[in-house]
């Protein structure tokens, strides 16, 4: 699958409780902090671009993150943009997962996420037409995204709450921190 040459935005969820315990969550439904809530409010005052699509990944902390992001708008769930399946690791340290590109017992293998993923993105992208396609998910999507869009998915996860830009360049695509006042171009 060939990713259409269009710029996204994705946004990791914020704080969750699991975040802040240093625990897998994956498909488990961690519940949003205060801060995280907080840092989720303090998007909507960003000036984002019109026309935008908004999306996200059908689990909680994603959707209440959008919907405190974006108030005005209700963002549409993709599956594909569901947290990595880590399998018997769910609820464990995070000290304790397993090397990326292992598959957990019981879970989801990496390279499987990684073409879950890129379907997703694809979908997204194309559903929003000529709107910037804004996607809310988690850190397993984000580092997904990274290889699809020929990136490396190892160093730190990526910070909640903060939008990444993936805009297409002639030599392939380049990942961008977003910051509030953006000057958005045509």
């Amino acid at each position: 699958m060939i990713l259409p040459a269009r710029p996204f935005v994705l946004i990791r969820h914020g704080q969750t409780d699991a975040n802040r315990d240093g625990i897998i969550a994956g498909r488990t439904e961690a519940q949003l902090t205060e801060a995280g809530r907080a840092a989720a409010r303090a998007l909507a005052s960003w000036g984002w671009p019109e026309p935008l699509a908004l999306f996200s990944s059908p689990q909680h902390r994603a959707r209440e993150t959008a919907a405190l992001a974006f108030p005005s708008r209700r963002a549409a769930p993709i599956e594909g943009f569901r947290e990595r399946d880590w399998g018997r690791f769910e609820g464990q340290p995070v000290a304790e997962a397993p090397p990326r590109h292992q598959t957990p017992e019981g879970g989801e293998g990496w390279s499987d996420m990684i073409a879950r993923v890129e379907r997703a993105l694809a979908t997204a992208i194309e559903t929003a037409g000529a709107a910037l396609p804004v996607i809310v998910a988690h850190s397993g999507v984000i580092r997904a995204a990274r290889v699809v869009t020929g990136g490396r998915d190892d160093g730190p996860s990526p910070a909640n709450t903060t939008p990444l830009l993936f805009a297409p360049t002639g030599s392939g695509w380049l990942e961008s921190q977003l910051e509030k006042e953006q000057q958005w171009t045509a």
